[in-house]
C-alpha cells in the first residue's frame, strides 16, 4: 500500500487578529510557491470539484483578510480555519493545505498542514530532502511554530501509537528554540538551523519509508535520545 506523506507545524495558544493571520498566510504561500511549480496556484475548497475549480485566488494578505471576515472561516470569538488545494484533478498529484491560526488552542493546537503528492510526477519532485526542507522552512518562517514534522503516516504510527503532535520524530523534525537545545546526533542524521527560530533534524537524505527497517531503527534511536533530553513533549494547548 502506498505511503501517505505530509508536512505540518503546530503551536499552542496564540490569539492573533485577522490582520496578523492574513500576513502570516501570505508569507507562507509566497515562500511555498518557490518550493515547487505545483504550489504556484491555489483554489478555495468547495462542495464539488467543479465549483472549487472556479475559486482560484491570489494568496495575498488582502485576500486572506476577505476570507477571514466570512463566518465559515471563523472559529467563534477568536481564531480562523481555512483550506485550499492546488486544483489537480487527482488529489494524489497535487497538494491540500489546511490551517488553523489565531486560536486560543483550548481543544487542539493551531496548525498548518500540507498533504503531499502521492503519484508521479509531483511525488518524484516534491518527496525529496531538497524540496521538503524548504517546505518546512516556509512553514516555520511564516507561522513561528513550536514543533513541526515531515513524515509518512505509516512511519509516524510505527514510532508512536498515539501520534500526539510534538512527541515523535519524522523524516524531518523541527524544534523551536523554546523547546531547548538539540544535542549532537550521530550520522547519517544532520541538523540545520532555521534562521534564529530553531533547529531542523533530518534523519536521512533518502526518502524515509516504513519498509526500510534500518530507517525505523534509526528513527526509534533518535526519538529515544531526544525524549531523554526533554525535547519530545506534546504541544501545549493553553498558556500556563
Amino acid at each position: 500500500m502506498m505511503e501517505t506523506y505530509y508536512a505540518a507545524v503546530y503551536w499552542g495558544c496564540r490569539v492573533e487578529s485577522a490582520e496578523e493571520c492574513a500576513r502570516r498566510a501570505e508569507t507562507f504561500f509566497r515562500h511555498l510557491s518557490r518550493c515547487d511549480p505545483d504550489y504556484a496556484r491555489w483554489f478555495e475548497q468547495a462542495d464539488s470539484r467543479k465549483k472549487a475549480l472556479q475559486l482560484q485566488f491570489d494568496p495575498s494578505a488582502e485576500t486572506f483578510m476577505r476570507f477571514f471576515k466570512k463566518r465559515g472561516y471563523r472559529l467563534g470569538k477568536v481564531g480562523f480555519s481555512f483550506g485550499a488545494w492546488t486544483g489537480h484533478e487527482s488529489r494524489e498529484r497535487g497538494g491540500v493545505v489546511s490551517l488553523t491560526c489565531g486560536d486560543d488552542a483550548v481543544g487542539a493546537p493551531n496548525n498548518c498542514i500540507l498533504d503531499l503528492p502521492r503519484e508521479k510526477p509531483g511525488a518524484e519532485r516534491v518527496l525529496s530532502v531538497s524540496v521538503l526542507t524548504e517546505v518546512l522552512r516556509a512553514m516555520v518562517l511564516a507561522w513561528e511554530p513550536d514543533w513541526g514534522v515531515v513524515t509518512s503516516e505509516d512511519f509516524r504510527d510505527s514510532l508512536s501509537q498515539e501520534g500526539d503532535v510534538g512527541t515523535f520524530v519524522g523524516w524531518m523534525t523541527y524544534f523551536s528554540r523554546s523547546r531547548g537545545e538539540v544535542p549532537s546526533l550521530p550520522a547519517p542524521v544532520r541538523m540545520e538551523l532555521v534562521e534564529n527560530r530553531g533547529t531542523l533534524v533530518i534523519l536521512s537524505s533518502e526518502r524515509l519509508t516504513v519498509a526500510n527497517s534500518e530507517q525505523l531503527v534509526l528513527g526509534r534511536h533518535i526519538q529515544d535520545v531526544l525524549l531523554a533530553k526533554g525535547l519530545l513533549k506534546p504541544v501545549a494547548l493553553t498558556v500556563q
